[in-house]
């Protein structure tokens, strides 16, 4: 009796899942056209998770990281950005195929019809070309990847960072980000003072503009780690690293200061830096914190030194290096945020074990915490209530964000109640902010906001082992026991 087998085949096969390497490339699609996982995930009616899933097999089955996350969104690797118009057609025709059942067939155009005629099965679909082929004369890709490949690590700094230029500048499909060393080398010539301004402004609003990378920010910040430890060694002796870069158009007082002040009086030291103030007076937390006794220190040794005997201390950034100081003035030149304003936020001089930022735009506490991770940063919060510098706002339901122990975290921390609003004073902004700490005025509002700030900064410091209500408690202890520790108040 036969089974109707041959024998030389085997008993069960693995037959390849069509259906879903189909729903691969539709999903691959979708990706490129929006530039965001969630985007992509809401347009096929699928959960972010999934596209994440289906991302990553997209990865595993090309060999290729296919997008770079970026301060602008998703950016397709240069093979991505080759296979879009192949892809694209897939997909058109895709749709097409699903809306075909509801067209009308078009009548016939005579009456002496062979019979044979039928709708067309598949619309031919664009003629894929790239640019470099419709100039006579027009370099291939190929040909400017090999010249730029023959300036190497030796070759004069100018032609190294206009290499780098190039490379990142060139345009869609043939333009790639820097990777991680090549960033590091590109703002070490800078910060040396070797690059041309004009390459400086190339190089910082192209990155911009196309949305700057992990891996770049996170050379940028090797680069100015070496160009600080050149000129200035100083021991590492901070737990807590506080960016605290305010705009001068920021309004509201620096309530923040204060928690800094409660989380130094809890036994951790704790490292401010941000701009250099300008004009007589200095800028607004320079004033703030010789006004409360804080050290404000002029170099890396001093900053250690004072976080080593005081547990606190306010660096400007001009003390850490004049050459970055001038870099950041830029904004003023070209009135855009270039990628040194990220920097800033994770430059750590004193390499605390944690920090605390102020990051509001989702897709840039992602960026923030995937540079993190490349630095091999432990302890990371970020906030989402302010921009540049962490200050918590308790009223209203709120995200953490960042690492444990190198680990991902995130949690929601719930609204309070807000409180009744205060009546005014004949205090100034500043003059009210230091009576607030003396005792002098009294706004629930501005102690919840100072206690809930601390509160996040004490988890951090303990790994975020310390649950919210737990550090909210010994924050307000802290908070209430202050007229003890007052200095210069």
């Amino acid at each position: 009796m036969t089974t109707g087998k041959r024998k030389d085949e085997p008993a069960s096969t693995t037959r390849p899942d069509r259906l879903g390497q189909l729903k691969l490339l539709v999903a691959f699609d979708a990706l490129l056209r929006e530039g965001s996982v969630s985007r992509a995930a809401a347009g096929m009616g699928l959960p972010t998770s999934s596209m994440s899933r289906i991302l990553q097999q997209l990865r595993e089955r090309y060999g290729d990281q296919l997008f770079l996350r970026t301060g602008q969104g998703l950016r397709p690797t240069p093979f991505a950005e080759n296979m879009r118009l192949r892809i694209r057609s897939l997909a058109a025709e895709a749709e097409n195929l699903i809306d075909y059942s509801q067209e009308k067939p078009a009548a016939p155009a005579n009456a002496s019809a062979s019979g044979w005629e039928r709708p067309v099965l598949m619309k031919a679909p664009p003629l894929s070309l790239r640019p470099s082929v419709l100039l006579e004369g027009q370099p291939t890709p190929e040909n400017i990847a090999d010249r730029l490949a023959r300036i190497g690590h030796n070759a004069d700094p100018q032609q190294r960072l206009a290499k780098y230029i190039a490379t990142s500048a060139m345009g869609i499909g043939n333009s790639r980000p820097l990777s991680q060393m090549e960033a590091m080398d590109a703002l070490s010539i800078i910060l040396d003072g070797d690059a041309d301004p004009i390459q400086i402004g190339a190089l910082l609003a192209t990155m911009n503009y196309r949305g700057v990378t992990a891996a770049e920010l996170a050379g940028f910040i090797e680069a100015m780690w070496r160009h600080i430890e050149r000129d200035q060694q100083a021991p590492a002796s901070a737990d807590l690293d506080w960016p605290a870069y305010m705009s001068p158009k920021h309004r509201d007082a620096p309530w923040f200061l204060h928690s800094a002040r409660l989380v130094a009086m809890a036994g951790y030291s704790v490292l401010l830096h941000g701009h250099v103030g300008q004009g007589e007076n200095g800028g607004k937390l320079e004033l703030a914190a010789q006004a409360c006794g804080i050290p404000l220190c002029h170099s890396l040794s001093q900053a250690a030194k004072a976080t080593a005997s005081e547990r606190i201390a306010y660096l400007p950034i001009g003390g850490l290096s004049l050459q970055f100081q001038s870099l950041l003035g830029l904004y003023g030149i070209l009135e855009m945020r270039l990628p040194l304003n990220t920097v800033v936020h994770l430059l750590n001089p004193l390499r605390a074990r944690s920090t605390i930022i102020g990051v509001a735009r989702p897709s840039y506490q992602e960026l923030h915490r995937d540079t993190a991770r490349l630095l091999s940063v432990e302890n990371l919060a970020i906030l989402g209530n302010t921009r540049d510098f962490a200050q918590f706002t308790p009223f209203r339901s709120t995200r953490i964000f960042g690492l444990s122990k190198g680990r991902d975290v995130e949690f929601i921390v719930p609204a309070r109640e807000t409180p009744p609003a205060e009546m005014p004073t004949m205090f100034t902004t500043f003059e009210y902010w230091r009576a607030v700490w003396t005792g002098a005025a009294r706004d629930e509002r501005a102690e919840t906001i100072i206690i809930s700030t601390a509160a996040i900064a004490l988890m951090l410091v303990n790994d975020m082992a310390l649950p919210f209500e737990e550090a909210y408690a010994r924050s307000l202890r802290l908070w209430n026991d202050r007229a003890r520790n007052l200095v210069n108040a």
